[in-house]
């Protein structure tokens, strides 16, 4: 075995800590400037960086490689070299092929994490082993695929291996299991450590969404509430039957109106922490969504949460909060995208307070993103999709298969639509919405602005409207998601490997993620698909036409975001509708899911009602793994909903999670 290089002495600059990783989370791997003996001193090598090598954790060590952090890394300075350990990140080994590279990355200001030592004949198997002293992050051996046993100690053919190995496997990157084992939450310094969610290895997982009222709010003496979980023994019981049937986890609703009901910046979710808690016990993942609606406005609504008291005593002052249609009626389940950046709330504007409700709740839960909490899904618009309000079916106005109706007319979007047409050069455009888009239960070929042939959605004012209409919903995705995107990517908070990029120079790049993923739902509008103006995808802010695709732009966000879409109707069929309305939620479901493959979005599936039949479950897996649309395009299912009529039906769903499971 070759002589182990000797290190240079330590220099003064400190390397900074890495308690997290700022923005992109980007780590820039450098070679280290090492005191090689003359006779293995090759010529004509690169600009090396000097570095303490006593400062480096084993890996780096081991393969000549630094890790610097990008620029904003927190700056907590090193106490000398046993501290310098302490607040290095740990890192798992990849695989045998490519040695020892970062996996994970964790806050360490307040944990350290244990690594079972395994036996030196392990380093001729390809395995990690521990080298370094007491109190190092984590030490790894690169072994030489070809020789057994035999370890690589000079750095720079170390460093042309690793790179080498890097180039030829960086596509085929697997995602195993953590070797080590996270402590219990509570010991002292100690919290448990994300690890990366894996899935079935065949199959599709499947979560099941919670009842709405999971968690409740209840009175207490001198006027005072507090928020508790709903039959609690009857939930600990279904939680453990869906864990054995097979289910990877559940969805549950993370009120505003409960968390946030008793002030402005006041939060409580301590019934959300026993759940995560006992699901977590039971081993299963969970889902929250962050629901800035309200309960109780739509079809299959069985409780009511209305908005949080002080944002409707607002509302009660200005009603202009409220989406509102063409004869004023005011939708008071969500705020209006209209005053996304206007400060009416306290101080604050809705997307500063939907930021700091999600920044709370991750602060309340950080610790367990990863292996528990495995997805924030951020709540865009009525029953937490990403619309406008355009087909109000729980309160009688709309009917399906009507082309519902614009929600334009409060005065903030009234406002900016006139700015917009006075810049566009035709100020009358800006007076209102379209004068001849029928009323909510209108058939298309019923309204003029609608009808296929000689429509006004296709003259110019129509582009103008639907182009006017459609940003503003985008611009409020972007504006929401960036926020999320930043609370999520905070430094301090627990994140995972991402993707490998190598520069022009030879340094090779290593960009993370948060290790719980961001997602949004988009609502299935699938009647009138088959006309050529999508009447119904209009009103509900998606300008998706016959020769237009609308679904671009909403991809684009999540694709800058690195969020997940979650898209209702998986469970339908064109035969199951009525060819008056023109349905066609599988050609919906192909664009969608071609739309999103294009961009590179993960795409999970909801059903989008509650059917056992097996026609519904066949229609899923298709979705999921086949043949109607693109193989393997959903990522996860997401069962709606538990409750007394799954559990009656227990026997066809069970046969569901194995099919799901099998394929």
């Amino acid at each position: 075995e070759p002589a182990r290089p000797q290190p240079l002495e330590p220099v003064h600059r400190r390397p900074p800590a890495l308690g997290g990783l700022p923005g992109d989370g980007i780590l820039v791997c450098s070679p280290i400037k090492t005191a090689v003996p003359a006779a293995s001193r090759k010529q004509g090598s690169r600009k090396q960086v000097s570095c303490s090598r006593s400062r480096l954790p084993g890996w780096a060590q081991a393969t000549g490689h630094a890790l610097w952090a990008a620029s904003g890394m927190s700056s907590r300075g090193l106490q000398g070299p046993a501290s310098a350990h302490r607040h290095w990140p740990n890192f798992s080994s990849w695989n045998q092929v490519l040695g020892p590279v970062p996996q994970l990355l964790h806050p360490l200001t307040t944990q350290r994490r244990v690594r079972r030592v395994r036996p030196q004949s392990k380093i001729a198997e390809g395995r990690p082993n521990d080298s370094d002293r007491a109190g190092s992050v984590a030490a790894a051996a690169v072994t030489r695929p070809t020789t057994a046993g035999s370890m690589f100690s000079n750095v720079d053919d170390g460093e042309a291996h690793m790179h080498r190995l890097l180039r030829e496997n960086r596509h085929n990157l697997p995602n195993p299991d953590l070797d080590e084992e996270p402590l219990e939450p509570g010991s002292p310094g100690q919290a448990e450590v994300a690890q990366p969610n894996s899935s079935p290895a065949q199959g599709c997982p499947v979560y099941v969404m919670l009842p709405l009222d999971t968690v409740w709010v209840v009175e207490r003496d001198a006027g005072s509430s507090a928020s508790v979980l709903n039959k609690e023994c009857s939930l600990d019981v279904a939680l453990s039957i869906l864990k054995h049937a097979g289910v990877e986890g559940v969805m549950v609703d993370v009120w505003w109106g409960i968390a946030e009901c008793a002030g402005p910046g006041m939060y409580d979710f301590s019934a959300y922490k026993r759940l995560l808690d006992k699901a977590q016990r039971v081993g299963l993942r969970v889902q929250a969504v962050m629901s800035f609606h309200a309960a109780g406005f739509n079809v299959g609504d069985t409780c009511k949460i209305p908005l949080p008291k002080w944002v409707r005593d607002i509302g009660d002052n200005n009603p202009d909060i409220y989406y509102t249609d063409k004869n004023g009626h005011r939708n008071k389940e969500c705020l209006s995208l209209g005053c996304d950046t206007t400060p009416l709330l306290g101080g604050r504007t809705p997307v500063e307070v939907y930021r700091d409700f999600v920044d709370h709740f991750c602060d309340q839960f950080q610790h367990q993103f990863g292996t528990v909490l495995t997805e924030i899904t951020i709540g865009l618009g009525p029953a937490g999709e990403l619309r406008f309000p355009s087909y109000p079916e729980g309160d009688g106005r709309w009917r399906f298969p009507g082309v519902g109706e614009f929600q334009c007319y409060d005065k903030y979007m009234l406002e900016d639509l006139k700015r917009t047409a006075d810049a566009a050069g035709h100020p009358e455009w800006g007076l209102s919405g379209p004068h001849d888009a029928g009323n909510y239960n209108s058939n298309m070929w019923e309204s003029g602005f609608f009808k296929s042939q000689g429509g006004s959605w296709s003259s110019a004012y129509g582009d103008f409207f639907l182009s006017w209409y459609t940003g503003l919903l985008v611009q409020h995705a972007d504006r929401i998601l960036t926020a999320a995107h930043q609370v999520l990517t905070k430094t301090g908070r627990p994140r995972v490997f991402r993707v490998l990029k190598e520069a022009t120079d030879g340094h090779a790049i290593y960009t993370f993620q948060s290790s719980c993923k961001l997602g949004i739902k988009l609502a299935g509008v699938h009647w009138w698909f088959k006309s050529m103006a999508h009447a119904a995808e209009l009103t509900a802010g998606y300008y998706n036409t016959r020769d237009r695709n609308g679904y671009e732009p909403v991809m684009k966000v999540l694709q800058k975001t690195n969020a997940r879409l979650s898209f209702t109707c998986v469970e339908m069929r064109d035969c199951e509708h009525a060819p008056e309305g023109r349905c066609s939620p599988q050609a919906l479901l192909q664009q969608v899911s071609e739309c999103a493959e294009m961009y590179g979005v993960a795409l999970t599936g909801e059903n989008a009602l509650q059917r056992y039949d097996e026609y519904a479950f066949e229609r899923i897996a298709e979705s999921a793994f086949g043949h109607s649309a693109r193989a393997g395009s959903l990522e996860q299912i997401t069962f709606l909903r538990m409750g007394d009529l799954m559990f009656d039906n227990w026997d066809a769903f069970s046969r569901f999670l194995n099919r799901m499971h099998k394929r």
